[in-house]
C-alpha cells in the first residue's frame, strides 16, 4: 500500500467568516483547517471519520489544538490547505495542517492537532484497531522538530 502522505485541497476564504478587516476570522480558521482534514481523509484514504463512528461507535475527539497565525488569509482568496499525520500511538493521532496562500509560496497559518480515540458508547479511551494502525504507519510523516514553537520557528526562517 503506498498512499501519498501529505494531503492537499484548495478552498475560498468566504464573507461569513471575515473580520471587519476582509481577514479571516482567527476561531473560523479551525473550521477551515478541520473540515479541509476531513475531506482529504475521505478522499484519499477512504476514511469517513463520521460513517466510522456511526459504523463502530468509535471515533476521535480533539485532545487540544496549537495554532500560529503567520500572515492573514483575506476575504474570496483562494488557499490551499495541507495535512500530514505526523506522529501516532495506541489512542492518540497529532496531526499537521498548514494553510498557505493558493501557490504555496506564502504560510498563513500551521495548526497541531491531538486527537483521541474515542469510544462513544463507553465514553473512555479505546485502542486503535490493527487495520487502522497499519494505515497510519503507511502514512505516517514525521517532523524534525519536537514541539510546536519550534516548528513554527523553522517556517519562520524558511524560504519557500
Amino acid at each position: 500500500m503506498n498512499l501519498t502522505k501529505v494531503l492537499e485541497s484548495k478552498t475560498k476564504i468566504r464573507f461569513q467568516d471575515c473580520d471587519p478587516f476582509n481577514h479571516l476570522n482567527n476561531g473560523a480558521y479551525f473550521n477551515y483547517l478541520i473540515n479541509a482534514r476531513e475531506d482529504q481523509l475521505i478522499a484519499n484514504y477512504n476514511l469517513d471519520i463520521y460513517k466510522h463512528g456511526k459504523e463502530t461507535g468509535k471515533s476521535w475527539v480533539v485532545g487540544s489544538h496549537q495554532i500560529a497565525y503567520l500572515k492573514p488569509a483575506t476575504l474570496m482568496e483562494t488557499v490551499t490547505i495541507d495535512s500530514q499525520l505526523i506522529k501516532y500511538g495506541n489512542k492518540n493521532l497529532l496531526v499537521e495542517i498548514r494553510m498557505w496562500n493558493e501557490t504555496k509560496t506564502e504560510l498563513k497559518a500551521i495548526l497541531w492537532s491531538s486527537f483521541v480515540y474515542f469510544n462513544l458508547l463507553k465514553l473512555s479511551s479505546e485502542k486503535h484497531s490493527d487495520d487502522l494502525l497499519a494505515l497510519f504507519e503507511n502514512v505516517v510523516l514525521p517532523v524534525d522538530q519536537f514541539n510546536f514553537e519550534e516548528r513554527v520557528q523553522s517556517f519562520r526562517f524558511q524560504k519557500v
